[in-house]
């Protein structure tokens, strides 16, 4: 098999939650330790370091990944969904692992795979871990799938668990309360092993005090340490100037106003590594925080595709998400605001059509996904909200229609959805092959 024919026997020989949702998540670790088993224990052969939470859990990673690459680590990174194509979901120093890695993983594997009956994410977990042992790296660093405590990363004792924070997100299978979620997501904290919290609410952190006190595990509560004291937008170079209490003024090339929370977390979990003396030079994390994009790879965090008119894409994709974008798109200075927008069907969609920001030419849509919300489904719950708007079959469609309406003083948003930013960079990206 090719690559492309690999991916295609990955996603379809296995059940890919991205594809079809609650229906390919499988509780319990049983397929993972075996896996796990089968490899010969790779995770036992690096550092580690855990990231849960709903949101920001992905570029908290990326920012943790850049700043221990900066401090002279070779660092894994595993992290989901992709964009592009499925090797972004595993980096060596910000490289993907390479299209002949997966096919051989794949080819020589097979017969020992087919009768687990795997999901595709217990594979991929148990790629990136195989990987990362084979590149000998020094640390990786590990974003949970769904969750937590039944997680297939979940094998791992880190150096330090991190949870970011919690919104309702995937409750069929995390609890409808912010307590059980929070319950779900505190499965990552290990024996002894520090916790940083990002952010709780007055639900959850009891939750967490809980769990941390049963395994003996000293915690921190970012938000009690106020790291960052304050945060401002920067046009040039773009990205957030961060004043902070321990570390002068900080740069950080991610620019939403969301990430001032994340940076925090990130700063708080980067006092846990200096004592841990993981983390050697201080500069690591000014550099780390300045270059994550270039270091890491990421892409789609309030991501800046052009200028004149700006046009800008964002992952975020749930309440917690939608509460920063909402205002940060309200604030952009320009003549007409057009949004190009979908989601996908297991994410609260009236809730979010209430943050958006009333003043806007919307272009519907939906992602090439089969967990799309159908664009016309979107259409009649965005009129109950007093949101008028077109629809368009594929979010190319919707942007080239957004492109060609707008003057070069306007602003369009593509997002809604990781898989609509998937299509869309998908789509640049062909575009910039056939010029």
């Amino acid at each position: 098999m090719n690559y492309q024919q690999t991916i295609e026997y990955l996603y379809n020989s296995t059940p890919v939650f991205e594809h079809v949702g609650p229906s390919a998540y499988k509780p319990g670790l049983a397929t993972t330790h075996a896996l796990d088993a089968h490899f010969g224990h790779p995770h036992r052969q690096f550092k580690t370091i855990h990231i849960a939470g709903t949101n920001g859990k992905g570029s908290c990673s990326h920012m943790l990944a850049a700043i221990l690459q900066r401090d002279g680590y070779k660092v894994g990174l595993y992290t989901s969904p992709h964009l592009v194509d499925f090797r972004e979901r595993i980096r060596v120093n910000g490289k993907c692992i390479s299209e002949q890695y997966v096919i051989d993983f794949v080819a020589n594997n097979r017969s020992f795979f087919e009768p687990l009956h795997p999901s595709f994410f217990e594979l991929t977990t148990a790629l990136a871990f195989d990987y990362f042992a084979s590149e000998k790296v020094d640390i990786a660093v590990i974003e949970v799938g769904l969750g937590g405590r039944l997680d297939c990363t979940n094998i791992i004792t880190p150096l330090v668990s991190v949870i970011t924070n919690i919104s309702f997100d995937h409750m069929q299978f995390l609890g409808h309360t912010l307590p059980e979620i929070a319950g779900e997501k505190a499965g990552i904290i290990k024996q002894g092993i520090p916790v940083i919290i990002g952010e709780t609410t007055p639900e959850t952190k009891p939750v967490f005090e809980a769990k941390a006190a049963e395994m003996h595990s000293p915690i921190h509560f970012a938000e009690e340490e106020h790291e960052v004291l304050s945060s401002t937008p920067s046009s040039e170079p773009i990205g957030r100037y961060y004043k902070t209490q321990s570390f002068r003024t900080l740069f950080g090339d991610l620019y939403g106003s969301y990430q001032e929370k994340n940076v925090n977390t990130v700063l708080c979990t980067a006092h846990q590594l200096i004592e841990l003396q993981v983390i050697r030079r201080w500069e690591s994390i000014e550099e780390g925080l300045a270059h994550t994009c270039d270091l890491t790879g990421l892409k789609g965090r309030w991501q800046k595709i052009k200028e004149n008119p700006l046009v800008v894409c964002d992952t975020g994709h749930n309440v917690g998400g939608w509460q920063y974008l909402g205002p940060l798109i309200s604030a952009q200075p320009c003549k007409q605001r057009r949004i190009v927008f979908g989601m996908v069907d297991d994410k609260d969609l009236s809730t979010v059509l209430t943050l958006m920001p009333k003043d806007c030419i919307f272009y519907f849509t939906q992602p090439k996904c089969s967990r799309a919300f159908p664009v016309n489904q979107v259409i009649k719950e965005a009129r109950k909200h007093h949101l008028e708007g077109r629809a368009f079959m594929s979010v190319e469609e919707a942007y080239e229609t957004a492109s060609h309406e707008s003057s070069a003083n306007d602003f369009i948003f593509v997002g809604g959805s990781s898989y609509i930013v998937a299509d869309f960079l998908t789509y640049l990206e062909k575009s910039r092959n056939h010029h």
